[in-house]
C-alpha cells in the first residue's frame, strides 16, 4: 500500500525550498505527497515544474488539500487544471465553515456533489477531510454522517485518524460503516495526555493502527496512506523520516 506525506507536515521547510523539500521527502522513501492549499496560488509554470520534479523523483501527487472556495463554481476549473497537471486524482476539501445546524452541513454536501460532477468529467474525484468538528454531534448527528449520507458514493471520505480519536469517535467503526469510501487516511496519531496531544509521532499515541489498517484494506477501499504530523519534538524533516520508519514497522510492505 503506497505511503505518502501530507506536506503540511513539513510546511516551514516547504515555504523555504519547495523543490528541495519534496526531493528530501522522496529520498526518505515516501512514494507520494499531498500538497495543501498554498499550491493553488502557484502559476501554471510552477505546477508543471513540480510535476516534472515528481516524475524525476519517481513519486506521485496522490491528492491535494483545498480551501472550500477552491471547489466553488468560480474556482473549480483552476483546481481541475492544476490537479491534472500535478497528476493528482483527488481534489479534497480540507475543511468547511458551514452555517449552523444540519442544513448547513447539507449545503456542504451539495457543494461537494456539484464539484464532483465537474471533476469527474476529467477523471478526477472530489473528497472531504475531517477534523474534530465533523465528529462532534450537531442536533444529534455527527457532521461526517450527514456528509456521508448526502454525498455521491464517488466522493471520498478522507479519514483523519487523530482528530476522529480526539472527538471520541472510533476510526475502525467509521471505516466499517462506510465501505468503499475511505480511499485515503491521514495517519495522524494523538494522545489524550494534554502535554502530548498531536506532538506524539506515528505509533506513539492512542490509535489502534493494526485494526485501522485491517479495516481500511479489507473493506474501506483505501488506495494510499498519508502520514501527517501537526507538531513534534523533532525538526520537520526528521519527524517525517521517523514517522515513515514507524509506519514500516507497524505495517510492513
Amino acid at each position: 500500500m503506497p505511503a505518502g506525506l501530507e506536506l503540511y507536515s513539513v510546511r516551514e521547510e516547504l515555504k523555504k525550498d519547495p523543490e528541495g523539500t519534496v526531493r528530501a521527502v522522496a529520498e526518505m522513501g515516501y512514494q507520494g505527497v499531498e500538497f495543501y492549499a498554498p499550491y493553488f496560488e502557484w502559476s501554471e509554470a510552477q505546477a508543471k515544474q513540480m510535476r516534472k520534479l515528481l516524475g524525476d523523483l519517481g513519486i506521485r501527487c496522490f491528492s491535494t488539500h483545498n480551501d472550500s472556495s477552491n471547489l466553488s463554481p468560480e474556482k473549480i476549473g483552476k483546481a481541475r487544471d492544476f490537479n491534472l497537471i500535478l497528476g493528482s486524482k483527488y481534489v479534497v476539501m480540507a475543511s468547511a465553515k458551514p452555517n449552523p445546524g444540519v442544513d448547513g452541513w447539507k449545503t456542504v454536501a451539495d457543494a461537494l456533489n456539484a464539484a464532483a460532477d465537474q471533476l469527474e468529467t476529467s477523471g478526477l474525484k472530489a473528497g472531504y477531510h475531517n477534523h474534530r468538528l465533523e465528529f462532534t454531534a450537531v442536533d444529534g448527528q455527527r457532521p461526517m454522517e450527514i456528509l456521508a449520507k448526502n454525498t455521491k458514493p464517488s466522493v471520498m471520505l478522507q479519514l483523519d485518524v487523530g482528530t476522529c480519536l480526539e472527538a471520541g469517535s472510533d476510526p475502525v467503526a467509521w471505516i466499517r460503516a462506510n465501505p468503499g469510501r475511505i480511499h485515503s487516511l491521514h495517519l495522524k496519531d494523538w494522545s489524550p495526555d494534554p502535554e502530548k496531544g498531536y506532538k506524539v509521532l506515528f505509533g506513539e499515541g492512542a490509535a489502534d493502527w493494526k485494526n485501522i489498517f485491517e479495516a481500511a484494506e479489507s473493506g474501506g477501499g483505501v488506495e494510499y496512506y498519508l502520514i501527517e504530523q501537526e507538531g513534534s519534538r523533532f525538526a520537520e524533516l526528521d519527524t517525517a523520516r521517523r514517522c515513515l520508519q514507524s509506519f514500516r514497522q507497524i505495517r510492513p510492505a
